[in-house]
């Protein structure tokens, strides 16, 4: 297959997992609470939302694509 066949096809797979993800994700609306989830840290360790409930500044950093090859 030719390059530009491949790059075509990954092009496509893209937009059909980017279009697919936004649809099954609720949007929330200002001033609702958040749904309860579970993140893992980058020790065996986890945190729950709960955890932090009360708590006046929670912050949330996603290295997104940070450790992936380039």
């Amino acid at each position: 297959m030719k390059r530009s066949g491949v790059l075509l096809m990954l092009a496509a797979v893209i937009v059909v997992l980017v279009i697919g993800s936004a649809a099954s994700v609720a949007a929330l609306q200002v001033g609702e609470r958040a749904p309860e989830f579970t993140l893992p840290a980058t020790t065996a360790e986890k945190f729950s939302l709960n955890q932090f409930q009360g708590k006046k500044h929670v912050v949330l950093f996603g290295f997104i694509g940070a450790f992936t090859p380039t």
